[in-house]
């Protein structure tokens, strides 16, 4: 992707200009982002998905009483009426599910992979919505069907209502209103609060962005260093032939706190491993995504290859990483799984450039169902 060129997508802006202008920083209202748009998926598709046990759905009822929250999956049987005002359903990771949704998403990978988290789509009755909330992630709002109409705010009071299932805002303020019709999308920076009713029945596709907390990463980082602790610090004994007799016995010596804060410097010393750590945790499938054998679709050399729409594969300077596994790179083979990882897909020529080793590690992906054949696709 040229990053210089506009696009229709950013209503005219080049993604170094969105991203320097608007990301992380301001709204921007794109009307008809995407000219013509219409659903990749029909209510009826998005709701069978819905009902699914590998899928992440919910489901949020507001009523004069107040709103419930139910979470999925759901059966034909258990929905509101669709003519019942107020229900909305949330289906998360649609992308992982359906290659039109997958190839959608691919519009925004202007934006790092290792932020990008999946592409939920939202279907609502008339007057369905969440509520105001505030999300802490980027997201970009496309109108699929029907209008929606969002309110927005920098909102600096982020208290939330108490005795409700969903983080509601108890005092939200809106600055500005819009009303989206299909094709036009809304991008909002974190924190950025917002309320979106559906004008009748809609269908809202939210392309989300992750942003790992400190205490997230610490701690996957941290566990990741604890299976690996013996090979990075070594398995060396605490000795302390200097050590006096003691008159209370239950104080920890001094030398032996060295010794542990020692131990535990020493692993994060090595950046690589960090690194390594980090791009393993990053491209790890989420919990509700696995993958079938495709151990009947050899890979015939040369032959092109393509990511399956559900792997995520990254990389640095050093590694490649692909469905939380890491692989150590170098010369033409890191090049050519570079651009693998960029492109997701692979022609035959590159691959017939590959090393021995390197087209065994794609076999085995293949055997795994992480990449295919591309006539198999």
């Amino acid at each position: 992707m040229d990053t210089s060129q506009p696009l229709c997508l950013l209503g005219g802006l080049s993604p170094d200009q969105f991203m320097k202008r608007h990301w992380h920083k301001k709204p921007l209202l794109i009307r008809q982002a995407i000219p013509g748009f219409s659903p990749l998926l029909d209510r009826t598709e998005l709701l069978a998905l819905a009902a699914q046990d590998d899928v992440e759905s919910r489901m949020v009822v507001r009523k004069p009483q107040g709103w419930t929250l139910k979470q999925g999956p759901f059966p034909r049987k258990a929905l509101p009426p669709f003519k019942q005002p107020g229900w909305t359903m949330l289906v998360q990771g649609v992308d992982l599910h359906d290659e039109a949704v997958h190839q959608l998403a691919q519009q925004f990978r202007f934006v790092p992979d290792a932020r990008m988290d999946d592409v939920m789509i939202s279907y609502a009755t008339d007057g369905g919505g969440v509520g105001p909330h505030f999300d802490s992630y980027d997201v970009f709002l496309l109108q699929a069907h029907g209008q929606r109409r969002w309110r927005i705010g920098r909102q600096k009071d982020l208290s939330l209502e108490e005795g409700v299932p969903l983080k509601i805002l108890a005092h939200f303020e809106y600055e500005e209103e819009f009303v989206l019709n299909p094709g036009d999308m809304l991008y909002l920076p974190p924190l950025y609060a917002h309320d979106g009713d559906a004008v009748g029945e809609c269908m809202t596709y939210s392309m989300g962005f992750r942003a790992p907390r400190t205490g997230e990463l610490a701690r996957e980082l941290l566990a990741g260093l604890a299976e690996e602790a013996v090979q990075a610090v070594g398995d060396k004994v605490y000795r302390d032939p200097r050590q006096p007799a003691v008159t209370q016995a239950g104080a920890i010596p001094l030398p032996l706190q060295e010794f542990a804060r020692a131990a535990v410097e020493k692993a994060l010393q090595d950046p690589q491993l960090l690194d390594c750590l980090l791009g393993e945790y990053l491209t790890e499938p989420k919990a509700q995504v696995w993958f079938e054998s495709q151990a009947e679709r050899q890979l015939h050399l040369p032959q092109a290859v393509v990511l399956d729409r559900r792997t995520r594969m990254m990389h640095d300077a050093h590694h490649i990483f692909i469905n939380g596994e890491s692989f150590k790179a170098g010369g033409r083979d890191a090049q050519l799984l570079r651009r693998l990882s960029n492109d997701r897909r692979l022609d035959a020529r590159a691959v017939s450039q590959l090393s021995t080793q390197a087209l065994e590690l794609l076999a085995d992906w293949c055997d795994d169902g992480w990449m295919h054949p591309e006539e198999a696709t």
